[in-house]
Parts: structure tokens; C-alpha cells; sequence
């Protein structure tokens, strides 16, 4: 039974130009989030300009293939793909040791790879051999809820301090989102479908205004340049510099350990994602079929990633607090995403051009997405019982310690010793490298705790929302149809 009303449901297909305006708005909102990973690693790996030029085409071109892959072949939600957070402490972790080593950038990447290609292995076979499926028995919504809630949460850091560093256009952006998508689209029909995209272009064409008379020089956060577009080329088309650009992947045992706990994080959060895809595109909860399928092509995506020259692939979380704000469900509005981020990957011109948003646009596009998903989780606990002191016990803590040990791990509470460097210092460095790996990863710490306590306290399938919703979950919110089409 549908949970939640949409205009365009999961097999709709818009008409093309429709679709493709709103496959725009997808790759609009992902893409500050997918080009930030290399903006962040590249200059960590002493990288020059025209190779985080190339490294971002290059995850571009596979956020794209994974996309199409997830929405065709796996599990068939509207879900875009793209970079995974969750792997950038192993990637630190082999960057530090290029660094240390005198490594370049190049081999850095092939390191990186290497781990990321073996790691895929692992996910395709906890994928299609169904374990994954089956694996929700143990995971029920008292897991699922706080690791959906961090998955919003958590993302706190590219919010308001993106956001801040103009708040004019920012707060512009965040006002249009709130006026389009919840003030609106009760009455017209082109503000319900594209108040993203509409706010991105409002918010896009201010600062470009401003920066053509002068109010914005060159180096205002919020300062639109075309320079970039003019000195790309066109195409890049070259299988040379499209499949294993960075040379040969290498495999190295205590970085490949390190990607799989990332792995095991960006399972739990692909499983709460599906779940919440779901929920915001009117359809049932995911079946153990559909879950395990999804997984199995996520580890597909990451397959290709490594041999593409890009990091890895996860569903993407914002994308989904698209569909909750503008009632788009349609996977061939994802798989056109998918086409365009290919041709991103492909049309460096292309990919120079979307590079223009000015990013307190994009901290304005975070502050208004994250928080849905942080939602959604609430909506998902919601399906066990609340009243049930063990639920809450098991949810708070939980949540709790995804948002606290991450902090003890990272060293950004210093007052307090010994700290997790001291306590880890004469651990040999393959199990340092996991247990870091884990500990900074706020999902992957609730979904721990929560899935130890959850299994092993007593409670009743009905308690912890495996069978029947409980009485008292709250209904989803009714969107009024317009009486006409605007």
C-alpha cells in the first residue's frame, strides 16, 4: 500500500522535455555533493588543475553508469548514485600513506582503486547471493530509523557552514525552496514539479547578475565566472583517458580492509535510503528481492568506478529529499539523470558549466534537503513501537553515538584524554584502519549499536516493526491537487 501521494509515480514517463528538465534538477542537486569529493582528495593528493579537471569527469561519468544501473537493473528506485561519504576515511587513510611515501597522485589512485575494486566484489555477492535481503530480520526499524536520521544529520558540516559563506544567496536559495515546494505547489502544477531546479536558477541568475555589475568581484563566494567554460575542450572521448585513467589498480591488503568497513557503512545507508526512497515515492517497503538486487548493482557501479578512475558509488540521499519535496517518483526521470551525468563524465564544456554554481547556492540546497531526511528516519522509527522503553532505549542510544563517537575519533573534542589516537597507538594499523574507519562513519556506529542491541534485547517481531505498522504510526501528510493545471 502507497504511503505517500506523487505526482509522478515510480512507472510514469513524463512527457521528454519534462523529463528532461527534471533529470536536470536531480543532477542540479547532486552535484555540488559529487564534485566536492574531488575537489576535497585532489589538492590532498598534490593533484595538478588538469587532473582534478579530469578526476571530476571522471566521477561524473560514473555517477552516471552506476545511476543507470541502480534504476534499470537493480533495485529499480529512483535513486541517484554518486560519491560515497563514507569512504573518505579509507581514502585519507591511503592518501596519508602516498604522502608519507612520496607517492603521486596517479599511484594514490591506483591504490584507491584497487581497494575500491575489491571491495565491489564483496558487495556483488552479499548483494545477489540475497544475504543482504534476508539480513532484514536483524535490521528492523528501530535500526533503520536512526540510520536514516544520521544520514541527514550527519551531513551537517555541508549545511549552514557552505551556506555561510554568503548567506544573501544562500538564504535566498533556502526562502525560494520553501516558497516554491511548500507555499506554491498547493496551486500550481510547475511549482510542485521543479521547485529545485526553479530556485536554483532564481538563486543562479541573481548572483550571475551581480557578478556581471560588479557587486560580486572575483573571489566572492557567491562570484559566477565563465572562464572556466571557455579554456574546457569539448569532448573527451579518448578510452585512454576514460578506462583505468590513472594506470593499473593496486591492491593492498590493509586498505582493502579499510574499504570494506566503508563498504559495510554504505550498505546499512544504501538499505535505510531504500527504504526511505520508497516511502517518499508512494510505493510498499522494498522486498528482500528488490534490496538485495540493489546492493548487488551497487556493487556493480563500484566495480566500474575503480576501472573508470573514479571512487565509488551509494545512493544519494539528498535525492531523495528531492522526491519528498517535489512528488517526482519516475525512474525514467532518473535514468535520464543518469544519460546527462554521463555526458558530463563525456562533454567537458558541459561539466565546466554546471561548475559555475556558486557554492552558498549549494549550502542553501543542503540546508533545505538534509533535514527532510533526517525526517524520513523519524517516519521510519515511527513503524515500531514507541511506547516501547526498549525501542527508545535502543534508537536514543543509538543516535547518540553516531553523532558522539565519530566526534571522539576525529580528535575535535581535545579537552578530554586519552583520546582515540592514544588509545589506538599500539593497535597494528590493519585493525587501527577499521576500527577508524567504522568510528568516523556516524551510519555505520548506529547501525552497529543499534543492530547488537536490537537482536540481542528481548522483543516482540510486532514491537520492533517487523510485522504489522503499529497503531499508532502517524499518517502521511495529504498533498491537495490543484483543481487546474497552471
Amino acid at each position: 500500500m502507497a504511503h505517500n501521494r506523487v505526482v509522478y509515480a515510480l512507472d510514469s514517463k513524463p512527457p521528454l522535455p519534462r523529463t528532461v528538465v527534471l533529470a536536470l534538477q536531480h543532477v542540479l542537486t547532486m552535484f555540488g555533493a559529487t564534485v566536492s569529493v574531488p575537489l576535497l582528495l585532489g589538492p590532498q593528493m598534490g593533484m595538478t588543475s588538469e587532473e582534478i579537471a579530469r578526476l571530476i569527469s571522471s566521477v561524473m561519468l560514473c555517477s552516471g553508469v552506476a545511476t543507470f544501473i541502480q534504476a534499470t537493473f537493480g533495485s529499480r528506485l529512483p535513486i541517484i548514485q554518486g560519491v560515497s561519504f563514507a569512504f573518505l576515511a579509507a581514502f585519507f587513510a591511503i592518501i596519508s600513506f602516498g604522502v608519507e611515501n612520496g607517492l603521486s597522485a596517479a599511484q594514490m589512485m591506483q591504490l584507491i582503486a584497487g581497494s575500491v575494486i575489491a571491495g565491489s566484489i564483496v558487495e556483488i555477492i552479499v548483494g545477489f547471493t540475497g544475504l543482504i535481503g534476508h539480513l532484514r530480520r536483524l535490521i528492523s526499524p528501530v535500526v533503520i530509523g536512526p540510520v536514516i536520521m544520521l544520514i541527514g544529520l550527519a551531513l551537517f558540516q555541508h549545511g549552514a557552514p557552505k551556506a555561510g559563506t554568503h548567506w544573501p544567496i544562500s538564504g535566498l536559495t533556502i526562502f525560494l525552496i520553501i516558497i516554491f515546494s511548500l507555499v506554491l505547489s498547493r496551486k500550481s502544477r510547475f511549482f510542485r514539479i521543479l521547485p529545485i531546479l526553479s530556485a536554483i536558477v532564481i538563486a543562479c541568475g541573481v548572483a550571475g547578475l551581480c557578478s556581471a555589475l560588479g557587486i560580486f568581484k572575483e573571489g566572492h563566494p557567491s562570484y559566477m565566472s565563465m572562464t572556466v567554460v571557455e579554456s574546457s575542450p569539448w569532448l573527451r572521448l579518448n578510452p585512454a583517458e576514460l578506462i583505468l585513467p590513472w594506470g593499473m589498480p593496486e591492491f593492498q591488503i590493509g586498505f582493502i580492509v579499510a574499504c570494506l568497513a566503508a563498504f559495510l557503512a554504505s550498505m546499512v545507508e544504501s538499505f535505510g535510503d531504500y527504504h526511505a526512497c520508497a516511502y517518499m515515492a508512494g510505493a510498499d517497503d522494498p522486498t528482500p528481492k528488490q534490496i538485495s538486487r540493489g546492493i548487488g548493482c551497487e556493487g556493480i557501479g563500484c566495480l566500474l568506478t575503480g576501472l573508470l578512475g573514479g571512487f565509488s558509488s551509494t545512493s544519494y540521499s539528498e535525492n531523495i529529499g528531492l522526491i519528498g519535496l517535489s512528488k517526482v517518483a519516475s525512474r525514467y526521470v532518473v535514468q535520464a539523470a543518469a544519460i546527462i551525468l554521463i555526458g558530463l563524465g563525456l562533454v567537458a564544456k558541459f561539466g565546466a558549466f554546471a561548475a559555475t554554481i556558486p557554492g552558498p547556492v549549494v549550502g542553501g540546497l543542503y540546508c533545505a534537503l538534509f533535514g527532510l531526511i533526517a525526517a524520513v528516519g523519524i517516519q521510519q522509527l515511527a513503524k515500531a513501537d514507541l511506547s516501547s522503553d526498549r525501542n527508545l532505549f535502543i534508537a536514543g542510544f543509538s543516535l547518540f553515538m553516531g553523532l558522539s563517537l565519530p566526534a571522539y575519533f576525529d580528535g575535535s573534542v581535545t579537552i578530554y584524554k586519552p583520546g582515540a589516537a592514544e588509545l589506538l597507538a599500539n593497535v597494528p594499523e590493519t585493525i587501527r584502519v577499521i576500527i577508524e574507519s567504522i568510528g568516523k562513519t556516524g551510519m555505520a556506529v548506529a547501525a552497529f549499536f543499534g543492530i547488537l542491541l536490537d537482536n540481542l534485547i528481548p522483543g516482540t517481531p510486532a514491537e520492533r516493526g517487523l510485522t504489522a505498522p503499529h497503531a499508532g504510526e502517524p499518517e502521511a501528510p495529504i498533498i491537495h491537487e490543484p483543481h487546474t493545471e497552471n
